[in-house]
């Protein structure tokens, strides 16, 4: 039973650990990029390995212009993303590429959206590393 304990704490502090190391990575890399929206108060970020797939339901409302921010630390490779409605529509396809990694709408009506992310299986790699992938949104009012 002390085993299952210490696993079970030891599992805790890992995870824990692993979300207070993208913190940093998300202030000091990803936000800058949303330059000239706002911010929303969701904090969505995860440490991922290659292979992982993840999947995100975000609520967007009418009346407003979004970015949508896909932020992956260099270590993990090229992430890429879909954007999806609810019905399983393809709305846009990504990557975390400097070039793609954001996605700027916008919404006439109050929408709920689903980003999946992908994490690519890296050939010949000599060990797994994990780094932090964060999807942010910030928004402004239409003009």
């Amino acid at each position: 039973m002390k085993i299952f304990k210490y696993i079970l704490a030891l599992s805790l502090l890992i995870s824990i650990e692993g979300i207070a190391q993208c913190r940093p990575f998300t202030k000091n890399h990803c936000l800058p990029l949303l330059d000239g929206f706002v911010q929303n108060d969701n904090y969505n970020s995860a440490t991922l390995v290659p292979g992982d797939e993840a999947e995100l339901l975000l609520t967007f409302y009418g009346g407003k212009e979004y970015r949508l921010l896909i932020c992956a630390h260099p270590i993990l490779g090229v992430v890429e993303y879909e954007v999806t409605d609810t019905s399983g529509e393809l709305i846009y396809k990504g990557d975390s590429s400097d070039a793609k990694q954001k996605f700027d709408f916008k919404m006439t009506n109050t929408q709920q959206l689903i980003v999946k992310l992908k994490v690519p299986v890296q050939k010949n790699a000599v060990s797994i590393h994990e780094g932090c992938v964060t999807v942010m949104s910030g928004s402004k009012e239409l003009k």
